[in-house]
């Protein structure tokens, strides 16, 4: 989404390319450091968790020292990258970017802060390390020039990312609560939780939807806004399953504790299929912004 709406005519394909890979490459480098930050700092709690017996047996597996040693080095190299990155291209905001996204995401899960634990602070602190910086990092390599619709957007990516996260929450609710761990979800509970999901993702595809046809529209390629109504397809598919989990929720909140048991594992089952969820939204995503980026250079 950053390099669609970021770059523009005229951009030669060897730049292009170089730029590219050079963001990517940092951004991804940084969610390896984020997710194995996560994995070292939620190690004692996964092993309570028969869900997370696998990836308990492959750390243990491989050394936590060596896991350590490696989130060292890819730091290392990242901050490196970034810094020549920087240099090329002379936009200082990319290194405190950079700073601010991988700061948040280690410290979403490490101590002393683990925000994860930290309630609302928590939503604010992902959406901010897995949309905002991201984002702006790759839109800031090609371009200075803030368009209204991509803040519109930005916000409509915001809003979605924290609400297919809110059922992996769902998963690890149970878990959570008994840990004292007060994510957003446990602090909602686990129907209130859900309904924020249904909300948050329809305002998310609405405001992805309105930024990507007005876009085309005052770019004289209003044909090109019918590529919007892919963006229901898959939304309203996941909003179907928030559905069904908010349902089993409301059930549970009014069982009693034999038919809680069963419809536990029911909604830890369901919010199971999350990843595949989040596949769909986020894969329809980069779909419409190929197309923003092919509208620029090829019509």
């Amino acid at each position: 989404m950053g390099l669609a709406w970021g770059a523009s005519p005229p951009l030669g394909l060897i730049d292009g390319v170089i730029l590219i890979v050079l963001s990517f490459s940092i951004i991804n480098l940084s969610s390896a450091i984020g997710a194995q930050a996560n994995t070292l700092s939620d190690y004692e709690l996964d092993l309570k968790d028969p869900r997370k017996k696998e990836l308990v047996q492959a750390l243990d597996s491989f050394g936590y020292r060596k896991v350590q040693i490696i989130l060292i080095i890819e730091f290392c190299l990242a901050l490196v990258l970034v810094s020549i990155f920087m240099v090329m291209q002379q936009k200082s905001i990319l290194l405190p970017l950079w700073i601010a996204g991988i700061s948040l995401g280690v410290m979403y899960s490490a101590s002393p802060l683990r925000l994860k634990s930290r309630s609302w602070v928590a939503p604010i602190s992902l959406i901010f390390a897995l949309a905002v910086f991201p984002v702006l990092f790759a839109f800031y390599t090609f371009t200075f020039e803030i368009n209204t619709f991509f803040l519109v957007s930005l916000g409509g990516l915001a809003l979605t990312i924290y609400s297919v996260i809110i059922p992996t929450e769902i998963r690890d609710y149970f878990g959570d609560k008994a840990m004292n761990i007060i994510t957003m979800t446990v602090r909602l509970g686990l129907s209130g939780a859900s309904l924020l999901g249904i909300i948050l993702l329809s305002i998310g595809a609405a405001l992805t939807g309105t930024a990507l046809f007005l876009e085309w529209f005052f770019s004289q390629q209003s044909w090109l806004s019918i590529m919007i109504l892919v963006i229901p397809i898959p939304v309203l598919f996941v909003l179907s399953k928030f559905r069904k989990l908010y349902s089993l929720s409301k059930e549970y909140e009014a069982s009693n504790d034999q038919e809680r048991r069963v419809l536990e594992e029911k909604i830890v089952n369901l919010s199971t299929d999350n990843p595949k969820w989040i596949m769909l939204i986020t894969q329809t995503y980069s779909l419409l912004s190929i197309m923003l980026l092919a509208s620029k250079f090829l019509f």
